[in-house]
């Protein structure tokens, strides 16, 4: 299989496994067909750890280094359809995670600056894309701070929940844009879509349940 010209281990069983996701994910609700494809591209095997392969194009969740989790393919695409991605836009991603996500925005054709607290993982994200052939922008640091030297930016993606909104990822985001961010606690969260109408002025809609690991503050090692 080639990615970006970029020749990458990948079955038969793969990709029709692929096609079967894709198929449950339309059954889900998920109608946006550049998302579609671009799950139907993207290997997701590649950005899990070897004793869960096997189950890569399950919708469902599964650890990865660091205590954290690959997302549920289905709340990838939805939170994807949640910010309207264009081609050429810039979008920040709080929490590189696997870099599975990373990858889904970057096959829409964005313009993606993705920062990761825990250095297992960011180094991890970073070897598997470049494997695949795409160059998003890496940042090693704390998600609550975002990336402020490359504000504004015209999408927001929140990989992981917070008890609340952090108010410096709004101010990074340009008039117009959209923010998606999983909020809440423990026991699960609300995905929320805000969209920035003017310097002061938000707009806040919640788009259903959904489960998370927190996002932590600092960097850990």
């Amino acid at each position: 299989m080639k990615i970006n010209n970029t020749v990458v281990e990948d079955s038969y069983r793969h990709k029709g496994l692929r096609k079967k996701l894709v198929e449950v994910l339309k059954n889900k609700g998920i109608i946006d067909e550049r998302i579609l494809s671009a799950i139907g591209i993207i290997p997701r095997h590649i950005f899990m750890d070897s004793s869960f392969i096997n189950f890569s194009y399950s919708d469902q969740a599964f650890p990865i280094a660091a205590g954290q989790t690959i997302s549920q393919p289905y709340t990838v695409a939805f939170q994807t359809s949640l910010l309207e991605i264009k081609p050429m836009d810039k979008v920040l991603e709080v929490g590189t995670g696997s870099g599975y996500q990373t990858a889904v925005l970057l096959e829409l054709g964005a313009k993606v600056f993705t920062i990761e607290r825990q250095r297992e993982l960011f180094l991890k994200a970073q070897s598997a894309l470049k494997m695949l052939g795409y160059k998003p922008q890496f940042f090693y640091g704390d998600g609550y701070e975002g990336i402020p030297s490359y504000q504004p930016y015209d999408k927001i993606l929140v990989t992981a929940a917070a008890p609340i909104v952090p108010q410096k990822l709004l101010e990074q985001l340009k008039v117009g844009g959209k923010l998606v961010i999983p909020v809440g606690g423990d026991s699960g969260q609300t995905m929320m879509l805000i969209v920035r109408e003017s310097e002061n002025s938000f707009i806040r809609s919640e788009h259903g349940a959904f489960a998370f690991v927190p996002l932590l503050k600092g960097k850990a090692g």
